[in-house]
């Protein structure tokens, strides 16, 4: 069957966790860059799209296609690994320690971070004829989006750091949820399905997702966004990493592991 039961691919959910925390160093960065790259490709494609149609929501619905692509591909986000391998560590698997976790978290992030970086440069330089000229409208566009997204938090001082950070809560619940969708079923045009589906509500919803601002911020910094390094990270970064990481741990990982793979005991009612 194209689809599996929740018992099956729980346990998917358990091994690829597993199977992450042992792989060689080199291919944990190197999937982590394309996959950083791809959807910071995919965020700027969006957000063209919404700019070019004026409608917010086409953008929305579109930009997962660079989700789907980086996880049929079988790249690595920082917001997936945060929910994958702790579910090894909880299930006792060989060899898994919270030290290798750790360790997978960084190489994963830099990973993330430098993919991200490096299509942010090549994309300043398509939008501005090789820093000759102007941004264009999209690049003043994603310069806004960057001061409203720091600045505009900062405004409001902890209440606006905790909103931020329950946005990337809300955010890796969604993103999560693709994760696992690609899981679910052993067909391309399932997967497919089942990742668009939270990965576009999470886009149109302008939750935080701390992958996609590593490319967001650098290049609205770069198309003159009036903002700091320390802005971005005190007031964007830092929040939404420990939102995504709380939010996609609690709200899926965790609650898909207790109920379908340590089931509570079957009693007669």
């Amino acid at each position: 069957m194209a689809y599996l039961a929740p018992a099956e691919f729980a346990k998917k959910v358990v091994d690829a966790g597993e199977a992450k925390l042992h792989m060689a160093t080199r291919d944990v960065v190197i999937r982590a860059f394309m996959a950083g790259a791809i959807l910071a490709l995919a965020a700027v494609f969006a957000v063209t799209i919404a700019v070019q149609t004026g409608v917010p929501l086409i953008g929305a619905l579109l930009f997962p296609v660079g989700f789907c692509m980086l996880y049929l591909l079988g790249y690595d986000l920082l917001t997936g690994v945060f929910v994958l391998t702790p579910l090894a560590w909880l299930d006792k698997r060989p060899g898994v320690t919270w030290a290798r976790i750790l360790k997978n978290w960084g190489l994963v992030f830099l990973g993330n971070f430098i993919g991200c970086l490096t299509v942010a440069i090549l994309m300043a330089a398509v939008y501005t004829m090789g820093f000759a000229a102007e941004p264009n409208e999209v690049g003043v566009k994603i310069a806004h989006i960057g001061e409203d997204r720091t600045l505009g938090y900062a405004e409001y001082g902890f209440a606006g750091w905790m909103t931020i950070f329950i946005r990337g809560m809300l955010c890796n619940w969604m993103v999560s949820l693709g994760v696992i969708g690609a899981m679910m079923s052993t067909t391309v045009s399932g997967k497919f399905i089942a990742m668009w589906m939270p990965i576009m509500l999470f886009f149109a919803m302008g939750f935080e997702h701390s992958v996609v601002n590593m490319f967001l911020f650098p290049f609205a910094m770069m198309m003159g966004g009036d903002f700091s390094i320390t802005d971005y990270f005190l007031w964007n970064e830092l929040p939404v990493v420990l939102g995504n990481l709380v939010g996609g741990l609690a709200l899926t990982g965790l609650a898909l592991y207790t109920t379908h793979v340590r089931t509570g005991d079957k009693k007669e009612f």
